[in-house]
């Protein structure tokens, strides 16, 4: 606020401006009003992502055998090189055996050992509710997996098929280690680049890799992108007012953000 008084003669003196007033004063309502628009735009997108999904679940439903999806798998599988054939099991091995589940429980000990008990409690939650959301999907759709009249099943699987859990569970897992990646560290290290790569790699290939070995067909690994992506979205924006208000922060955790370069320091302004 600005005050207007008067002097002894009478005259008016120049207006005082309050305490915190001025440029600084300003940029933390542009900051919450970037914010705002910022999450607006997110929840649009996981408002469309979800009407997609919902339409597409409704029209495998209806529709369990697609001419597309069986044109897609059988383009694919036409290249039967034995690199190829290798890679798209190793791709998918983690999610069809206890590989998976134990690197989870690895990663989330792993974090809370060093004193990121909230990045653990992620880590552990969003594969829990990424793999029960999915069995309820694939109760409620019934959808049955490819069979060997009309594509080539390399690597037979059990249960209904839409929508592809090994894809939700890798974007669970492995799209979260890549937004953590982005979130908890800065600059151009070896490791870190490792880490990204790594992680998008996995949730890149495993779709192919589904359609590929003749476990799912393309909307079934399309379905699971869609509600997979929301989910982790949901979940990174849960996590980040979170970790700005150090919930679940240990001193030890603190301390090593401060004293560590690569480690980005919480709260910070740099999102929005």
């Amino acid at each position: 606020m600005q005050q207007a008084g008067r002097d002894e003669n009478g005259g008016e003196q120049a207006p005082i401006r309050a305490e915190g007033s001025g440029q600084g004063a300003v940029s933390i309502p542009e900051t919450q009003q970037r914010r705002r628009k910022v999450v607006g735009c997110l929840l649009q997108v996981y408002a469309l992502q979800l009407t997609l999904f919902g339409l597409l679940a409704w029209f495998v439903h209806i529709h369990p055998i697609l001419p597309l999806d069986v044109a897609i798998t059988r383009l694919l599988q036409q290249n039967q090189a034995p690199w190829l054939r290798i890679t798209m099991l190793a791709i998918s091995y983690p999610g069809s055996s206890l590989l998976l589940p134990v690197l989870v429980l690895l990663t989330a000990v792993f974090f809370w050992a060093v004193g990121a008990r909230l990045e653990a409690v992620f880590v552990g939650g969003l594969s829990t509710v990424s793999l029960l959301l999915n069995l309820l999907l694939k109760v409620q759709v019934g959808r049955p997996r490819p069979t060997a009249n009309l594509v080539h099943i390399i690597q037979a699987a059990l249960g209904y098929s839409f929508p592809s859990g090994h894809v939700m569970a890798y974007i669970a897992y492995w799209g979260l280690l890549f937004a953590f990646g982005v979130i908890l560290f800065e600059g151009r290290h070896w490791w870190r680049t490792a880490l990204l790569i790594t992680s998008a790699a996995f949730v890149v290939l495993i779709g192919l890799s589904r359609i590929y070995l003749g476990d799912h067909w393309a909307s079934d690994v399309l379905g699971a992108y869609l509600i997979g992506g929301v989910l982790l979205g949901l979940a990174v924006g849960v996590y980040l007012p979170l970790k700005e208000r150090g919930v679940l922060e240990t001193p030890k955790a603190r301390a090593r953000m401060k004293e560590k370069q690569a480690l980005r320091s919480f709260p910070t302004k740099e999102w929005f």
